[in-house]
């Protein structure tokens, strides 16, 4: 547990510097930062080589963060997010309180709760919604492993959590839902 809190620390005085953090999430590696620091975002895009119309994920730790982006969540968001049978993530409308650059064109936002416990301290502790995105080069496949990713990304992030190096287990992207105001379900990725 100290070991998390210290990643936890380190994390966050990378990200609240404008940087950008190579770490696990619950599902595969990401590159992150605040989803408030537009600067921070335009870096993973660069780093990425990623095009700015491809917009990227947020995590969140809770309810409540949750409401701050999306002041109207369809109730059967909430119904989907219990029921999944592993990690869920929501595209919903009209997003709030994040930078432009990772909203989509059609102004919605995928969003996951998460419950992987470095993750979530580290959206406590910066009391905002952390970004999210594989820790690969657009167009390549996304690491399932720390030892899948790139020396490009390794060597381009600020900083590298040393936490689950070591684990071999490959991870497994998220399922992703595109969720209307209307309670429309379409489901991009399973």
């Amino acid at each position: 547990m100290e070991q998390i809190q210290q990643e936890v620390h380190n994390a966050y005085e990378v990200i609240k510097n404008g940087g950008i953090i190579l770490y696990p999430t619950d599902t595969i590696w990401g590159i992150g930062c605040d989803a408030n620091n537009p600067e921070a975002v335009k870096k993973i895009y660069e780093l990425k080589r990623r095009v700015e119309t491809k917009s990227m994920i947020v995590l969140v730790n809770g309810d409540r963060l949750m409401h701050r982006i999306f002041p109207q969540i369809p109730e059967v968001a909430w119904d989907l997010i219990e029921y999944s049978e592993k990690p869920t993530t929501l595209v919903l409308d009209n997003p709030q309180h994040v930078a432009k650059e990772i909203v989509s064109q059609d102004n919605s936002l995928g969003v996951r709760i998460v419950q992987e416990a470095f993750c979530f301290k580290l959206i406590e502790r910066m009391k905002s919604p952390l970004v999210s995105t594989s820790a690969n080069i657009s167009g390549f496949p996304s690491p399932r492993n720390f030892y899948e990713i790139s020396l490009d990304i390794i060597e381009g992030v600020d900083y590298i959590v040393k936490l689950r190096q070591e684990e071999t287990k490959p991870g497994t992207p998220s399922t992703i839902i595109k969720l209307k105001q209307n309670s429309q379900v379409t489901i991009l990725r399973k």
